[in-house]
């Protein structure tokens, strides 16, 4: 019997370290993992290939000196919740399904009497990326999402901020693979915010450029 007793303990326990596996590799609170081949991608670009050619290009002789990507704030604003609540939801669907993270809702600081917004009102969404997200975003972003925007030439260089950072002005979410669009009622427009520890534009472009940031030429 006791013999019995301890084949029938032994399945018990096989089961239960079965569980634990399972429930390590599923994503945590619903939420998509990054995708591990574009984020690793992009940061080893930049370890291995952009580190070097900053550090030559600016003689930067401390590799913790060298420009960066900090973090990337993804933003999209929807006027008409100021009328109607419900359509804010489709926004935020729509941005947690381009971001792999679930978007905080931006609220109206003061109010404007012009525009028919309230103090505290809620007026879009918006998403901060970091870590493996954000270099998954980025390689998503200048290889997927950028091409396919109808007559593209390339982005702006001149939208940077005097202070390193560079903001890029989408104006649709359908350029995003993820988003289907069958189920779009309204095209959205947002901003991309790329946040850098440059000292200065030239740097940061310069970052963004050996990162593959398909920059528009001259004259184009």
């Amino acid at each position: 019997m006791a013999d019995e007793k301890k084949q029938q303990k032994k399945p018990d326990g096989a089961g239960k370290r079965q569980a634990k596996a399972e429930a390590a590799e599923a994503p945590q609170s619903g939420r998509p993992k990054a995708s591990n081949r574009g984020s690793a991608r992009l940061r080893g670009k930049f370890t291995k290939e952009v580190a070097p050619a900053l550090m030559k290009e600016f003689g930067i002789t401390n590799v913790m000196a060298v420009p960066k990507i900090e973090k990337v704030v993804v933003n999209m604003g929807v006027g008409e919740a100021t009328q109607n609540a419900k359509v804010l939801d489709p926004a935020v669907s729509d941005l947690q399904a381009i971001t792999g993270q679930k978007p905080v809702v931006t609220k109206a600081k003061k109010s404007i009497a012009q525009f028919k917004v309230r103090e505290g009102q809620s007026i879009g969404a918006m998403v901060t990326l970091r870590g493996d997200r954000m270099y998954e975003f980025l390689d998503r972003l200048m290889n997927v999402a950028l091409p396919r925007v109808r007559d593209f030439r390339g982005v702006p260089m001149k939208s940077f901020d005097g202070r390193g950072n560079f903001t890029l002005g989408l104006r649709d979410q359908l350029i995003f693979p993820e988003i289907d669009y069958s189920k779009v009622d309204k095209l959205k427009g947002m901003n991309v915010t790329i946040v850098t520890s440059a000292k200065n534009d030239d740097q940061a472009r310069a970052l963004l450029k050996h990162m593959g940031m398909p920059f528009r030429q001259p004259g184009a």
